[in-house]
């Protein structure tokens, strides 16, 4: 009897034991953070989410998975209730999207917010939110994945065309003639060489030649220059020409006045005196032609007119005969 009496008791303590460290493990354990639910609509896969898989905001924890299942009132849509803990910024403009973790395949909720509206949105158990979960990178490529193969078909066909017996043809002769363009390129470089070892030296007696010019464009815009000192010399002496051209016009005005006032009336009285003195020797000259003795003894006065003494009438007639 003593033997069973130690045998219950030792087994009753280690009972007792076991049962201490499992409430010890499971209140250590448990958690005591306030969630709150929120319900992600998807139409899309969600392979590799399970429940228990992370709830992340923007890379932070923030909750669980807590139940997935399909919606009963729409056929083909998936429910995930998701627990949020309390505080989290969850908006109007907050949406999901799954990611995956390495290379394991395991998907874990990915909650990011586009700043559209701030307003918060609110939850409870009795009225729990829905927020839109978007397709993934994944669902995308997935979603695009025929397109992208009849457009990589189309680019293959396009190839083979591009690569037919007579366009491969074209493509040589078009190489062909880049090879010739490039050796002629090599040609006229190998021919412009001596040209280009010259160009130096063309170049340096460019530059002297330019520093000439540039030291002649300073003394030509130099005020103290000879250029600007022998323009001011020619612009006195063109003023003192100016000066002296005015006082010669000035001279030969006075010049005319004095000659139209004095100097021709006295031309013209002596010119009139010529005259008749011309005219005077010119009938003394006839009067000696006619009787050279009128040089010795005088002229003899002209026979009387009609009407004076000593007239006669030719033939003996008189003025009353006729």
């Amino acid at each position: 009897m003593e033997n069973k009496s130690h045998a219950f008791m030792a087994g009753l303590f280690t009972l007792v034991l076991l049962a201490t460290v499992a409430a010890s493990v499971y209140w250590f354990n448990r958690d005591n953070r306030v969630r709150v639910p929120y319900d992600l609509v998807s139409r899309t896969n969600v392979t590799g989410l399970n429940p228990e898989s992370a709830v992340r905001y923007r890379g932070l924890g923030v909750g669980k998975v807590e139940s997935i299942k399909f919606d009963p009132r729409t056929p083909g849509q998936i429910l995930i209730r998701i627990l949020v803990n309390e505080g989290t910024p969850m908006t109007k403009s907050t949406f999901a999207t799954l990611s995956y973790q390495g290379v394991t395949g395991l998907a874990f909720v990915q909650l990011d917010d586009d700043g559209h509206d701030r307003t918060l949105l609110p939850s409870s158990e009795k009225q729990v939110a829905q927020l839109r979960l978007r397709p993934s990178f994944v669902d995308e490529l997935q979603r695009r994945g025929n397109n992208l193969v009849h457009q990589l078909e189309e680019a293959t066909s396009s190839v083979n065309k591009l690569l037919a017996p007579e366009n491969r043809q074209a493509i040589l002769d078009s190489i062909n003639s880049v090879k010739m363009a490039a050796q002629s390129v090599n040609r006229v470089a190998t021919q412009l060489e001596p040209v280009t070892q010259q160009l130096p030296e063309t170049v340096r007696e460019l530059n002297g030649t330019l520093a000439g010019a540039h030291r002649l464009t300073n003394q030509l815009t130099d005020p103290q220059g000879p250029l600007v000192r022998n323009l001011d010399s020619v612009g006195r002496a063109a003023d003192q020409a100016a000066s002296s051209l005015a006082a010669f016009q000035g001279t030969m005005q006075t010049f005319e006045g004095s000659l139209q006032q004095e100097a021709l009336p006295r031309l013209n009285r002596l010119s009139d005196d010529l005259r008749f003195t011309s005219q005077a020797v010119g009938q003394a000259a006839e009067t000696i032609n006619r009787n050279p003795r009128a040089l010795l003894f005088g002229t003899s006065p002209p026979p009387p007119g009609p009407g004076e003494a000593g007239f006669a009438w030719p033939n003996g007639t008189n003025g009353a005969g006729q």
